[in-house]
């Protein structure tokens, strides 16, 4: 998926200027009243009501001011907690709506729904190229799943690592299309805060925060045994 990248600072400048345009009439304001207290005619003061009027609204700029001040602050902190939380994703394997997957290390992983049984299911993996590298047939459980490629191509020959592509198209036993959606899985290794929103680095792909719908942690890769050349002495 394609990002956008948009100055995450928007929302806080535009705060901070409404708080200086509103400071600036406050002050102004200030400086009118003064003079008109200074230089009002002894012999016809002003007006109480007008007075009180003015009071009044010496209140509300004020009050305006302090409520610009919090919900800067709030701002601020909620941005502030919104990087932290998206930083805890490193580390976390996440799923979202998509069709790529990185290859490496002999794996590439998918997740999967059907909205109902398949029983004829069509499996086509392409490399970054567009070049069709895999293609498998079988059928489909209703409901979620997973799809493990083991990097093999279909003339038997290893793929580089690198990204592919996965399709999966399927029929129900009376030929009737069945949706089939795909969805990317990769574990996070970094967070970019240059956006409007975080975005989450999965091998080499971009994710946006927003979009990602399950986080879990990997599963741990136990090694194979080493084979063991000992030999008991009887």
């Amino acid at each position: 998926m394609a990002v956008d990248s948009v100055s995450s600072n928007t929302n806080t400048s535009a705060l901070s200027g409404s708080r200086t345009t509103i400071a600036e009439n406050f002050d102004t304001f200030l400086n009118i009243l003064t003079t008109q207290l200074k230089n009002q005619n002894p012999l016809d003061p002003l007006d109480t009501n007008q007075f009180t009027a003015q009071l009044v609204q010496f209140t509300g700029v004020e009050q305006q001011l302090k409520t610009n001040e919090f919900l800067e602050s709030l701002l601020q902190s909620t941005q502030s907690s919104g990087k932290t939380d998206a930083v805890s994703y490193i580390g976390k394997e996440v799923t979202a709506a998509g069709t790529t997957a990185q290859l490496k290390d002999g794996g590439a992983t998918w997740a999967f729904n059907a909205e109902a049984q398949v029983a004829n299911a069509t499996v086509t993996i392409k490399n970054a190229n567009g070049q069709v590298v895999y293609t498998e047939t079988g059928s489909l459980e209703k409901g979620p799943g997973n799809f493990l490629w083991t990097g093999k191509g279909s003339d038997g020959n290893t793929q580089p690592d690198g990204i592919y592509t996965i399709d999966i198209k399927g029929t129900n036993l009376a030929g009737n299309t069945i949706k089939i959606s795909t969805s990317t899985v990769g574990v996070v290794t970094a967070v970019d805060f240059s956006g409007a929103q975080p975005i989450l680095t999965v091998g080499t792909g971009k994710i946006l925060l927003s979009d990602v719908t399950n986080v879990k942690i990997p599963a741990a890769t136990t090694p194979p045994p080493a084979d063991s050349d000992d030999e008991t002495d009887s």
